[in-house]
Parts: C-alpha cells; sequence; structure tokens
C-alpha cells in the first residue's frame, strides 16, 4: 500500500513565556514582603509602612506626625494616602497572582486557540498590575511631601521596602512585554511525515 501523508500540529512552548511567568512569580514574593514590612519609610527611630508604624527605643522626640505613642508597633496612621497605597499594592498583589496563574494555564494548553486566551488575559491582569503599583510608588512620595512639616525630622529616606516596590514593578513591566512580544504565530509549526500502512491480512 502507497504511503499516506499526516499533517501535525506541533506546539513549541516559548522561553519568553517561561520567563514572563518566573517574573510573574517574582513579584508575587515581593510584593508579599513589601506589604508585610514597616521599611518604606524612615528617620531617626522612625519607621513607617503600609499597614504598620515603629516607634525604636530611645527615639528622639517629639515624635513625628505630632504622636505620643510609647516604643513599639502600631497600626499605621490613619492618612488617605497610605490607605490608597495599601489598597493599590493589593491590587497589584491579586491581579499578579491571577495574571501569573492564567500564563502557568497557557503554558499548560495543548489548544493553541486556548493557548492564546490564557496569555491575552495574564497581558491584561498583569497590565492593571503594573499600572497600580506605579500609582502608589508615586502617590505614597509625593503625598509624604505635602506633611513633611510634621516630620520632626531632619532627615528623611525610603526602606528597602520602598525600594521592593520598584522591583515588582519592573519585573511586572518585564512580563507584560515578554507576553506581548512573544508572536503567537511563533509557537505553531505544521508538519508532514509520511506513513507507511500494511495492506489488511499483511504479514
Amino acid at each position: 500500500m502507497a504511503p499516506t501523508t499526516m499533517i501535525e500540529t506541533v506546539t513549541i512552548t516559548r522561553p519568553l513565556k517561561v520567563i514572563a511567568l518566573i517574573c510573574g512569580i517574582l513579584v508575587i514574593v515581593l510584593m508579599a514582603l513589601g506589604l508585610g514590612s514597616a521599611d518604606w519609610l524612615m528617620a531617626a527611630g522612625w519607621r513607617q509602612g503600609l499597614f504598620a508604624h515603629c516607634i525604636e527605643p530611645h527615639a528622639p522626640t517629639p515624635l513625628p506626625f505630632n504622636l505620643i505613642e510609647q516604643p513599639g508597633c502600631y497600626r499605621s496612621r490613619d492618612v488617605a494616602y497610605i490607605r490608597a497605597a495599601a489598597g493599590l499594592c493589593i491590587v497589584t498583589l491579586c491581579t499578579d497572582i491571577v495574571g501569573t496563574l492564567l500564563t502557568a494555564l497557557g503554558l499548560r494548553a495543548t489548544d493553541h486557540r486556548t493557548k492564546f486566551k490564557y496569555y491575552r488575559l495574564a497581558v491584561l491582569a498583569m497590565a492593571v498590575a503594573l499600572i497600580a503599583i506605579l500609582i502608589a510608588l508615586v502617590i505614597y512620595p509625593v503625598c509624604f511631601a505635602a506633611e513633611l512639616n510634621l516630620g520632626n525630622r531632619l532627615v528623611w529616606e525610603f526602606g528597602w521596602a520602598y525600594g521592593v516596590g520598584w522591583g515588582a514593578a519592573i519585573f511586572l513591566f518585564g512580563a507584560v512585554i515578554l507576553l506581548l512580544c512573544d508572536k503567537e504565530s511563533e509557537e505553531i509549526y505544521y508538519k508532514e511525515r509520511k506513513v507507511e500502512r500494511e495492506p489488511p491480512g499483511g504479514p
């Protein structure tokens, strides 16, 4: 019997999408660290985060922002920009988790239409996360500068947790670019192969 030609669809997992997945995972770790830290803003004897502020022992007085608390960590001040930054960072974490899961589902999917649908949704989720973290990172220092006269400190500096926020923004930007730049057509290949079949009743 003459050989028959079969056309197979071969799906290639592009390394850029794997790197985008890794970036999404790193953002989850960084945002968890940033949200849990009180080291967004620091001065002598004072640390301020999104959910707590801490007063160190023997901190110089008067304390910033007219506080009269004892040394220790307390719930963050009820100020609009701190609440807004915290909310935006939570949005960043949640949407990045969604985007990372969608990217992983896209990598696992075998049907190319489903795969591309997951990738498009992942780009949208990570873009929302990127916008949210950028807004938070901008409003935090800008609004703090407006109340600097209540700080009672000559030197203020942003702590490592604020830097972690910028690190998360960089990884998010990279993930979005990697998902956008990896063309859909590069993942699908068609391969022909000839198959010889024995006639019925053959040896």
